[in-house]
């Protein structure tokens, strides 16, 4: 196993210094960014046992262990109401049993324990975005989590096809990911029909969706049994880039109407 080297810069996706108040527009964003981030640990977690661009996947795994704890600290200073703030010492609790067991070496025994953690704190971080969103009030920030969750469900299709073509022992796997896709077809149509899609969103939206038709190609070899976790690997990692610049571009749309 490649000697694990813990990167203290998080992720460069959408970011602020763990000091710095956040707007609501932003907290949907870093909020948003935790349902992704449990979803994109366990996925590397699963690469490196799986020996998929391993070296890739430690580098990425360390960054994702980090970018959660900056966006939790920096959540956790924005907190406006209590039902926020124990929503956040939810998540925190799972969050230190999670990241004790992802930055272990990976096993295939674990396996499933690792993914179980994977599921529970993605409901706890998705409760969270819902508060959030509930407390702005505002109708950009729907837009804001939709697209974000797109960036999580990215990765959660890219973690569920590696445990599926790793032969996990856990039932329903093949049920989940296709939940999953069905998932993101069904949200990518609701954003390309938003009223308050500029030209720019509408592009890259159609840019995503030439990647989603790509990743498809490769869902279908599956069926076959034909396992390609290195390309759907690679496919979900470009979407997953292009959501998070088109939920960039929606927080700019909510700051906009605010």
């Amino acid at each position: 196993m490649l000697k694990r080297l813990l990167l203290l810069i998080g992720l460069s996706l959408l970011s602020l210094p763990s000091w710095a108040l956040l707007s609501d527009a932003e907290a949907m964003n870093l909020s948003g960014m935790q349902r992704m981030l449990s979803q994109r640990i366990a996925k590397n977690y699963l690469m490196i046992g799986a020996e998929i661009r391993a070296e890739v996947a430690i580098q990425q795994l360390d960054q994702s262990v980090a970018k959660f704890e900056s966006n939790y600290q920096a959540l956790s200073q924005y907190a406006p109401t209590d039902e926020i703030r124990i929503a956040l010492s939810d998540t925190g609790k799972t969050w230190n049993s999670y990241r004790e067991l992802a930055l272990s070496l990976p096993d295939k025994q674990q396996a499933p324990q690792l993914l179980e953690l994977s599921d529970q704190l993605l409901v706890q971080s998705e409760k969270l975005v819902q508060l959030i969103e509930r407390h702005t009030g505002s109708q950009g920030a729907h837009l804001v989590n939709r697209s974000g969750r797109q960036r999580m469900l990215s990765q959660r299709i890219a973690k569920l096809y590696v445990a599926i073509s790793w032969h996990l022992p856990i039932s329903q796997l093949d049920a989940q990911f296709q939940r999953a896709v069905d998932e993101f077809d069904v949200a990518l149509k609701e954003l390309r029909s938003a009223e308050q899609n500029t030209p720019a969103i509408r592009k890259a939206l159609q840019q995503v969706d030439a990647q989603w038709s790509f990743a498809r190609t490769g869902f279908r070899l599956s069926a076959d049994s034909h396992y390609v976790p290195t390309v759907i690997a690679t496919t979900t990692e470009t979407l997953l880039w292009q959501m998070n610049e088109l939920t960039s571009q929606y927080e700019t749309v909510m700051l906009a109407g605010s």
